[in-house]
Protein backbone atom coordinates (compact mmCIF):
# COMPACT_ATOMS: atom_id res chain seq x y z
CA UNK A 1 0.00 0.00 0.00
CA UNK A 2 1.51 3.42 -0.53
CA UNK A 3 0.40 6.39 0.20
CA UNK A 4 0.56 10.22 -1.29
CA UNK A 5 -0.64 12.86 0.95
CA UNK A 6 -1.21 16.51 -0.05
CA UNK A 7 -2.45 19.61 0.38
CA UNK A 8 -0.07 21.15 3.05
CA UNK A 9 1.22 25.11 2.84
CA UNK A 10 1.48 28.00 4.66
CA UNK A 11 -1.68 29.57 6.45
CA UNK A 12 -2.56 32.77 8.26
CA UNK A 13 -3.91 32.25 11.96
CA UNK A 14 -7.55 31.06 11.43
CA UNK A 15 -7.63 30.31 8.33
CA UNK A 16 -8.28 26.59 6.53
CA UNK A 17 -6.73 24.01 4.61
CA UNK A 18 -7.73 20.36 3.49
CA UNK A 19 -5.06 17.90 3.59
CA UNK A 20 -5.57 14.62 1.30
CA UNK A 21 -4.30 11.25 0.92
CA UNK A 22 -4.55 8.76 -1.58
CA UNK A 23 -4.13 5.13 -1.21
CA UNK A 24 -2.69 2.94 -3.66
CA UNK A 25 -1.76 -0.66 -4.46
CA UNK A 26 -2.77 -3.64 -2.56
CA UNK A 27 -5.80 -1.12 -0.63
CA UNK A 28 -7.86 -4.36 -0.18
CA UNK A 29 -9.07 -4.69 3.70
CA UNK A 30 -7.96 -1.12 4.77
CA UNK A 31 -9.55 -0.59 7.47
CA UNK A 32 -8.72 2.11 9.23
CA UNK A 33 -7.16 5.85 7.99
CA UNK A 34 -5.69 8.26 10.21
CA UNK A 35 -3.76 11.44 10.01
CA UNK A 36 -0.51 12.24 11.96
CA UNK A 37 1.95 15.18 12.73
CA UNK A 38 4.81 15.70 14.58
CA UNK A 39 6.60 19.82 15.06
CA UNK A 40 10.00 20.21 15.62
CA UNK A 41 11.96 18.73 18.43
CA UNK A 42 8.45 16.77 19.51
CA UNK A 43 6.88 13.12 19.18
CA UNK A 44 4.69 12.15 16.10
CA UNK A 45 1.26 12.42 17.80
CA UNK A 46 -2.25 11.17 16.68
CA UNK A 47 -4.43 13.63 15.03
CA UNK A 48 -7.32 12.03 13.74
CA UNK A 49 -8.74 8.40 11.98
CA UNK A 50 -11.90 6.86 10.62
CA UNK A 51 -12.26 3.26 10.34
CA UNK A 52 -14.39 1.18 7.68
CA UNK A 53 -17.43 1.55 9.33
CA UNK A 54 -17.40 5.18 8.95
CA UNK A 55 -16.62 6.21 13.06
CA UNK A 56 -14.24 9.06 13.83
CA UNK A 57 -12.07 9.60 16.25
CA UNK A 58 -9.66 13.43 16.88
CA UNK A 59 -7.10 14.13 19.57
CA UNK A 60 -8.66 16.49 22.11
CA UNK A 61 -6.62 19.25 20.58
CA UNK A 62 -8.42 19.42 17.15
CA UNK A 63 -11.86 18.16 17.87
CA UNK A 64 -14.54 20.19 17.01
CA UNK A 65 -12.15 22.16 14.14
CA UNK A 66 -10.47 19.37 12.30
CA UNK A 67 -12.86 16.71 10.31
CA UNK A 68 -11.40 13.68 8.62
CA UNK A 69 -13.48 12.04 5.65
CA UNK A 70 -12.73 9.43 3.40
CA UNK A 71 -14.38 8.20 -0.20
CA UNK A 72 -14.06 4.28 -0.12
CA UNK A 73 -14.88 4.54 -4.21
CA UNK A 74 -11.68 6.56 -4.51
CA UNK A 75 -9.55 5.36 -1.97
CA UNK A 76 -8.99 8.35 -0.45
CA UNK A 77 -9.07 10.19 3.21
CA UNK A 78 -9.22 13.70 3.94
CA UNK A 79 -8.38 15.98 6.58
CA UNK A 80 -10.39 19.40 6.72
CA UNK A 81 -8.45 22.19 9.39
CA UNK A 82 -10.41 24.88 10.68
CA UNK A 83 -9.92 27.68 12.71
CA UNK A 84 -6.06 26.80 13.25
CA UNK A 85 -3.68 28.56 14.91
CA UNK A 86 0.37 27.99 15.20
CA UNK A 87 0.58 25.03 17.24
CA UNK A 88 -0.96 23.16 14.49
CA UNK A 89 2.13 23.89 12.56
CA UNK A 90 3.76 20.25 11.84
CA UNK A 91 4.30 17.75 9.28
CA UNK A 92 1.51 16.04 8.82
CA UNK A 93 1.69 12.17 8.15
CA UNK A 94 -1.49 10.13 6.45
CA UNK A 95 -1.75 6.52 7.64
CA UNK A 96 -3.49 3.29 7.18
CA UNK A 97 -3.89 -0.20 7.92
CA UNK A 98 -5.76 -3.61 7.57
CA UNK A 99 -6.55 -3.91 11.87
CA UNK A 100 -9.84 -4.05 12.95
CA UNK A 101 -8.54 -3.87 17.01
CA UNK A 102 -9.84 -0.93 18.34
CA UNK A 103 -7.92 -0.20 21.47
CA UNK A 104 -4.60 1.20 19.42
CA UNK A 105 -6.36 3.21 17.21
CA UNK A 106 -4.43 6.10 18.34
CA UNK A 107 -1.26 4.59 18.90
CA UNK A 108 1.46 4.62 15.38
CA UNK A 109 2.25 1.28 15.85
CA UNK A 110 -1.70 0.44 14.87
CA UNK A 111 -0.69 1.81 11.44
CA UNK A 112 1.34 -0.38 8.94
CA UNK A 113 1.36 1.96 6.40
CA UNK A 114 2.71 5.32 6.43
CA UNK A 115 2.59 8.59 3.27
CA UNK A 116 6.03 10.60 3.16
CA UNK A 117 4.16 13.86 5.42
CA UNK A 118 3.04 17.36 4.05
CA UNK A 119 3.91 20.08 5.95
CA UNK A 120 1.56 22.62 7.56
CA UNK A 121 2.86 26.15 8.07
CA UNK A 122 0.13 28.58 10.42
CA UNK A 123 1.78 32.04 11.30
CA UNK A 124 0.81 34.29 13.78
Amino acid sequence: VQLQASGGGLVQAGGSLRLSCAASGNVAGIFRMGWYRQAPGKEREFVSAIRYNGHTYYADSVKGRFTISRDRSKNTVSLQMNILSPVDTAVYYCAADRSLILSNIRNPAGYNYWGQGTQVTVSS
